[in-house]
């Protein structure tokens, strides 16, 4: 494999374009936008008929690039940027994107020589408007090109980029543009609504505008000579990309550090070697003046992207580029203040962050046209594009009569808190599963895949989006005894790995199963049957928590007579004990007992059990699902904290009339904590709550959405501080200060000799409970040496035979549907089989695809499985957030669902799929690969094939390193059946391809 691209010949091109079209898409565009010609905007004197388009970068190098982004709805294309560095003397870190977030690059200019790289956007220009006027996208005029050059006058003059320069302006005489219009002359049967006249009709007349980009550190100086020359000596319209900097280092450090980008690293030697403010606003002035004098437009592009450095291995490079929703506010406080200063008359282009959310407000202020490079890397990819375009389908176009300066600021103050732009309380956890991708089917679910009971997640949204609640509630209960509990108070890992993260906000899967739940209850519980009891065992179960009662449900389903032992009066565990009210309900609680109790489990209540041999004369079977009843201790040098689990039990029991003080102090950052922070909030009498950790919000166990709700419950976080003594109604803390990144990208904490105070009338230690070690020892159960039971991982069976652990007294506190995990477990060793099988169908192909490329936040009002990717249906990540196309979906005969192939040819190994495939593997790395030619294999690693004679099917294959000749179409002990049905389907179907 190299990085290197092999740009596809014009006739390849556009006969890709024709194939791959009737099979309902172009590049991978499966919705096409239908501009109207009668409806355009209008810029360097062409028609521009939507005003936004692809940045120069990633989506703009290859002509395929180009015409994806062309049929999505793009119309105004800036050109990936040219330079006297290209090809192979161009370096570039690879990988070198990372979007996964905000956005990061290490790449600048275009990979290609620059005579290639000007090849490809004729080709593109070529091929975008025979696309507009075959398939009726608009008007063949409709879009236009923007040339990107850079970094020096030197350079810029140079013979290839002035060629270059010339070429777009006029490519009338170049090789390109006379093969190009040949191809299509000699080839014009092929088309149906394209004629010989509209061929010969298209301009050589590429471009006529330019955007200068300079590097960081470019004097002034140098930046007016090079636009003067375009002006003057290129009689091009210019416009001058602007950098962050402009702003000044403690704005945009006071900027990042308010929206909570604090961690994205940065010095002031940018802002000090760049551009200054003071010197940008009279040279603006006097090229604006001299543009309107030679009868050319003039402006500016915001913006450049933000150099930061690399501190946690992001890519491999010491500094990288910034862009995406963290750019924007500093990008926009670049508009606003050069919106101020020229009255509105400057014209600005804009790049920075814009998408769907907010791209209207931008050209609303009078700035367009607008360029976008991040959301496009992200899932839904180049299809994004479409719905953008429905935008601006709906307004009217409006000549540019100046940029709103006022509204401008207004988009700055909003961006401060607007939830697209700023940071989350806590990063978003990895959506990797700890396996290899697969070479076929590999679609795979990543809310189920990251659930512990891997519930059928995809199944029951389909069946609430269908308005079936009681078949939904019927799904979720095959693996889940406590719809109404994990409905309203589960962890969701599920949420956390939701690919709709990348879009805006995760499908709200508990809120839907709450909906199943509550929904179909009634009907499910009057349709529910005492099992049969078919087994001659029996089996008790100690304790009435979350654990407890999904391995009794689960026994008793499967057959065995179960009684179920707790303390307490009621079922529930710590989750009717100890977890606030206003987080659940007992009536939810009791739903679910209700569900346990019609599965003909025998529940006795109120009665503790001391001896598991006592408890064993009577049952072949014990589960012990006890919690984590033995108090954490927090250990201060004077005065005593009081342990939360404590606490909650009382705040509880007395309805929060517990006498605390006004002070309250809750110290640790788990999900405990937050739990008796806004309990202590609640409490009579108590006027204020300090939560004091000794890291920062960041860092802290606690899922982000508990966080965020001790913060709406005012919560006040006392961050950085280590808790040394309570005395006098003080808790006295030491400060801690943030340490430098350690190689995982965490960072370190250091203890100073500063001591802070924090009011304290009551403390209450949230430091983690651990399991009861001395019941387990009296009871003959081996522990480990951290005091844990030493239990199978797979059955949980203990030392003691037929004795089986589950739950927070096996490894500690732990999350309800871990619990239930465990329990299920238990239950499946003892039942000697699976409590239930997975269950999947293919959902509705057109209905997902119209999905994809959608950013739609949740509405409360409506269903929100309408949401759902089915990404075990139609993942296809790779494929659409790869700018080269070099990810393909293959529809394979005898193949249930789409397969992935990889294109070497089209692949600069940017890396970008990495980011975004659910499994522990990067795509262009480890997906079953095509090759052009046998070199290209023999360079490569990669498991693939070639093909060496398309007639006979003649190829090499590569599987796990070994190298074997192969005919497609025949059986062969060597290639696997799924593969050697891609082969041939490559070979038959998608011959466009090699």
């Amino acid at each position: 494999m190299s990085d290197r691209m092999t740009p596809i010949p014009f006739g390849n091109l556009m006969n890709w374009i024709l194939k791959e079209h009737k099979k309902g898409a172009i590049f991978g565009v499966r919705r096409p936008f239908v501009a109207d010609p009668s409806h355009t905007y209008e810029i360097f004197g062409r028609k521009l008929e939507t005003p936004f388009g692809p940045a120069a970068g990633p989506h703009t190098q290859l002509a395929q690039n180009i015409v994806a982004s062309y049929v999505a709805g793009s119309r105004f294309f800036e050109l990936k940027t040219v330079q006297k560095l290209d090809g192979e003397d161009l370096p570039v870190n690879k990988p070198c994107i990372k979007a996964d977030d905000e956005c990061y690059n290490c790449e600048w200019s275009t990979e290609l020589y620059v005579p290639q790289a000007f090849d490809e956007y004729v080709k593109a220009w070529f091929a975008c408007q025979v696309v507009a006027k075959e398939y009726g996208l608009g008007a063949m005029d409709g879009f236009q090109f923007n040339m990107s050059v850079g970094y020096d006058l030197e350079g810029i003059k140079l013979e290839k980029i002035d060629k270059f320069i010339e070429g777009m302006k006029d490519a009338s005489e170049t090789a390109i543009f006379k093969e190009c219009r040949q191809w299509l002359l000699d080839n014009a049967d092929l088309f149906e609504k394209v004629t010989k006249e509209d061929i010969e009709g298209i301009s050589p007349e590429v471009c006529n505008c330019a955007t200068l980009s300079t590097l960081h550190g470019c004097p002034p100086q140098e930046i007016e000579r090079i636009a003067r020359y375009l002006i003057e000596e290129k009689k091009v319209h210019t416009f001058i990309k602007c950098n962050p900097t402009l702003l000044g280092y403690e704005y945009a450090r006071d900027m990042m550090d308010s929206m909570g980008y604090d961690y994205v690293a940065f010095g002031d030697f940018h802002f000090k070697d760049d551009l200054q403010y003071s010197d940008a606003v009279p040279m603006l002035e006097r090229l604006q003046a001299l543009a309107g004098e030679k009868g050319l437009e003039f402006g500016v592009k915001i913006t450049n992207t933000f150099p930061v450095d690399v501190k946690a291995g992001e890519l491999p490079s010491e500094e990288m580029y910034m862009s995406g929703k963290s750019l924007y506010p500093l990008s926009m406080s670049v508009a606003m203040k050069l919106a101020k200063d020229f009255g509105g008359k400057l014209r600005i282009s804009y790049s920075g962050g814009a998408d769907y959310f907010n791209i209207k407000d931008i050209v609303d202020a009078g700035i367009w046209p607008v360029t976008m490079a991040t959301t496009m890397l992200k899932p839904g990819g180049y299809q994004r594009l479409e719905q953008i375009g429905q935008i601006f389908a709906k307004d009217e176009a409006k000549a540019f009569e100046g940029v709103d300066a006022q509204r401008v600021a207004q988009l700055v103050e909003a961006a401060k808190t607007d939830k697209h732009h700023v940071k989350a309380v806590k990063p978003l956890p990895s959506r990797k599963i700890k396996r290899p991708v697969p070479l076929t089917d590999c679609f795979v679910a990543p809310c189920e895949e990251g659930c512990p009971i891997h519930q059928d997640i995809t199944t029951y949204l389909k069946l609430m989006g269908a308005g079936k609640a009681e078949e939904a509630l019927e799904v979720i209960l095959l693996k889940n005894p406590l719809p109404f509990i994990t409905g309203t108070i589960c962890a969701h890992n599920c949420m956390s790995k939701c690919t709709r993260n990348f879009y805006e906000t995760p499908v709200n899967i508990r809120r839907t199963k709450l909906e199943a739940a509550e929904g179909g209850f009634e009907a499910v519980m009057a349709k529910l049957k005492k099992p049969e009891i078919t087994s001659g065992k029996t089996a008790a179960v100690v304790g009435g928590g979350p654990a407890g009662m999904a391995a009794a449900y689960f026994l008793a389903r499967g057959g065995v007579k179960t009684t179920l032992f707790e303390k307490e009066e009621k079922l529930g565990g710590v989750v009717r004990n100890v977890i606030p009210g206003f987080r659940i309900s007992d009536e939810a609680i009791d739903n679910d007992a209700k569900l346990i109790e019609a599965m003909g489990v025998e529940i006795v209540t109120g009665r503790e059990i001391g001896s598991v041999d006592e408890v064993k004369k009577d049952y072949d079977y014990v589960v012990l699902a006890l919690g984590a009843s033995t108090p954490g201790v927090l250990r201060l040098e004077k005065g005593e904290a009081m342990n939360a689990l404590e606490f909650l039990a009382q705040f509880k029991a007395t309805d929060g009339n517990l006498d605390l003080g006004e002070n309250v102090v809750v110290i640790g950052g788990g999900n405990t904590a937050m739990d008796t922070a806004r309990a202590a909030k609640r409490n009579k009498g108590v006027k204020k709550v300090s939560l004091v950790y000794r890291r920062t919000k960041r860092y802290m166990p606690a899922d982000a959405e508990e966080l965020e709700m001790a913060i709406e419950d005012g919560v006040e976080f006392a961050e950085l501080l280590s808790p040394v003594k309570l005395e006098n109604g003080v808790l006295y803390c030491k400060k801690m200060v943030l340490g430098d990144y350690d190689a995982s990208g965490r960072r370190g904490v250091v203890e100073t000799d500063e001591v802070v105070e924090v009011p304290a009338d009551t403390v209450i230690a949230a430091v983690g409970e651990k399991v009861p070690g001395a019941f387990y020892e009296a009871n003959g159960i081996a522990l480990d040496n951290r005091g844990r039971v030493q239990a199978d991982q797979e059955t949980l069976e203990t030392s003691v035979a037929g004795v089986y652990a589950a739950g927070d007294g096996l490894y500690g506190p732990a999350t309800v549907v871990e619990g239930i995990r465990d329990g299920m477990k238990a239950a499946e060793a003892i039942l000697g089989r699976a409590v239930a099988e997975d269950l999947f169908s293919l959902s509705d192909e057109e209905k997902i695809y119209g999905r994809k490329g959608n950013l739609v936040e949740e509405d409360e009002k409506d269903v929100d499985s309408k949401r759902c990717l089915s990404c075990n249906s139609y993942c296809e990540n790779c494929v659409e957030v790869c700018p080269n196309r070099a990810n393909i979906t293959l529809t394979v005969p005898g193949m249930e669902r789409h397969q992935i192939i990889h294109v070497d040819y089209m692949c600069n190994e940017c890396g970008n799929c990495k980011s975004f495939c659910p499994w522990d593997s990067a795509p262009y790395l480890d997906k079953f690969t095509l090759f052009a030619n046998e070199k290209d294999m023999e360079d490569s690693k990669n498991q693939g094939f070639v093909v060496l004679d398309r007639e006979t099917g003649a190829c090499k294959v590569r599987l796990q390193g070994k190298v074997t000749d192969y005919v497609a179409g025949t059986a062969s002990d060597v290639v696997p059946e799924g593969i050697a049905k891609i082969i041939g389907t490559v070979i038959r179907d998608y011959a466009y391809m090699l």
